[in-house]
């Protein structure tokens, strides 16, 4: 627990403060309002950026241990692109008054047999678009850094090969004591490679007696 401790703490402060930057975009939405369509979208889109700044409050955590900031493409395409249709649509057909093209999307989702389940989720709207920058926010990630490009193969083949030196051999310095050796063998007897051999002592010759 020790080992993450300041871990722990500053990511528990980064979220505090997206937290509380959340709060402060959710009542300021409140005092936009939705009496027209322009502050309705304008509403939606506050309440959207609250959710983005508690994803990304997550993301700045690994950014500032000097990961590389990156946006996920499996993420964006099939999470975000299907909720972004999918609260856009309810969005579109349940905005107020007359707003841009709430008839093509009524019409739709009557056709569709969708009308009833829209009017539901319209209920929260608030909510819907909280989540879509959630969503949005979550398509950014952290990666590591990029290693350093290796150094081509042809240069490391031609570059010479580190490591010990092999031992010249000496042959004739391994030769140096039996050189010597017969040399001094040679000096003795007076002939070459030849060893004198002596009488052995100790030993007493008893004579042989011929009867």
């Amino acid at each position: 627990m020790r080992r993450y401790g300041l871990y722990d703490a500053t990511r528990g402060l980064t979220t505090l403060a997206a937290a509380g930057a959340a709060g402060v975009l959710l009542w300021a939405a409140t005092l936009v309002g939705q009496r027209t369509d322009g502050r309705f979208w304008a509403e939606m889109g506050i309440v959207a950026g609250a959710g983005l700044v508690m994803a990304i409050s997550q993301v700045i955590g690994g950014w500032t241990k000097g990961l590389r900031l990156r946006v996920s493409a499996g993420t964006f395409f099939i999470a975000f692109v299907p909720v972004l249709i999918v609260v856009g649509w309810i969005m579109m057909a349940s905005q107020p008054g007359h707003g841009w093209y709430e008839g093509t999307f009524v019409s739709w989702s009557k056709n569709a047999n969708l009308m009833g389940l829209i009017h539901d989720l319209a209920l929260w709207h608030g909510v819907l678009a909280f989540g879509f920058g959630l969503v949005l926010g979550m398509s950014f990630d952290t990666v590591p850094a990029l290693a350093p490009a290796a150094v081509p193969a042809a240069n490391a083949a031609a570059a010479p090969a580190a490591g010990p030196r092999p031992a010249v051999s000496r042959p004739q310095a391994a030769n140096e004591p039996v050189t010597a050796e017969r040399r001094e063998v040679s000096t003795t007897s007076g002939r070459p490679n030849e060893v004198t051999v002596g009488p052995h002592r100790g030993r007493r010759r008893t004579p042989t007696r011929m009867d």
